[in-house]
């Protein structure tokens, strides 16, 4: 149970926040930025009641802390509704963040640790013109391991990142890629037809994760999923590939889902929105 301790001044007991617990934080500073994460979770804004109930701090306390975020313009107020909303500046700060993010430098630590768990390679790649360009690898320590180094392109129909990629996309965009690129048949398992890969794709959103069964390469089996930015789309993949004789059939529901998991972690680390993915 919480601790009760009582607001100075006034004769009503307060919860103490786990913000108000946390060792090595300043509590203003934690209590303003938590007011402002519980403003833009709220969509619209809030009125003073709720936000003071909502963060478990007295009226007059948490309206001090947005009137002084108000004039940094952090927050701002509404006379008209009576509603707080997140202000200007907080959305300026945000764009600084999307402006210097590096996809491969903040992966890089989750891709090391999803090839300990899995013991298997794992790669990074975007879309570019319509083909999937590996941006990093991280070698798993098998003497037998799938290599793609980075620059390496790959189309995306055959490939397991290609595959997530596009299964976020809009219908004209998938149609826009496959004309520009067609649909060549580089193995005998490749998709070649549009109502297979259309299938599939539905297959990869329903499930989370794609399955590249050797349609790229003889012997090679991929899994990967999809790290999305801040609007729910696909901002890169992260994929696990290795032989079928490691990446057998009942491995690849375990291995997907832990490709899963990795992409939705990194997509929280980059401030994005994980949603129904591919």
């Amino acid at each position: 149970m919480a601790d009760i301790v009582k607001m100075k001044g006034r004769g009503r007991p307060k919860r103490e926040t786990a913000a108000d617990k946390a060792p090595g934080q300043v509590q203003a500073l934690t209590r303003a930025l938590t007011i402002i994460n519980t403003l833009a979770d709220s969509g619209d804004g809030m009125i003073l009641a709720d936000i003071a109930q909502t963060v478990g701090l007295a009226p007059s306390t948490a309206h001090r802390l947005l009137t002084t975020m108000q004039q940094q313009r952090f927050v701002r107020f509404d006379p008209g509704s009576n509603l707080w909303q997140v202000g200007v500046q907080a959305f300026l700060v945000g764009n600084a963040f999307l402006r210097t993010r590096d996809v491969v430098q903040m992966a890089r630590p989750f891709m090391r640790r999803l090839m300990e768990e899995s013991g298997e390679t794992v790669n990074l790649a975007i879309e570019d013109q319509g083909e999937a360009i590996y941006m990093s690898q991280v070698e798993c320590r098998q003497l037998m391991r799938a290599i793609t180094r980075p620059g390496g392109r790959v189309l995306m129909h055959c490939s397991g990142i290609g595959k997530a990629i596009l299964a976020t996309m809009a219908d004209a965009d998938v149609k826009r890629i496959l004309q520009k690129h067609g649909l060549p048949k580089v193995t005998e398992k490749t998709l070649h037809r549009p109502a297979d890969l259309k299938a599939d794709l539905k297959v990869i959103t329903k499930r989370g994760y794609s399955i590249d069964d050797e349609e790229n390469a003889i012997g090679l089996r991929c899994v990967a999923a999809v790290i999305q930015d801040e609007h729910g789309d696909a901002l890169a993949g992260i994929s696990l590939s290795g032989p079928m004789a490691r990446i057998t059939d009942d491995r690849l529901p375990i291995l997907g889902k832990m490709v899963q998991a990795v992409a939705e972690d990194i997509t929280a680390e980059l401030g994005g929105t994980s949603g129904a993915q591919a």
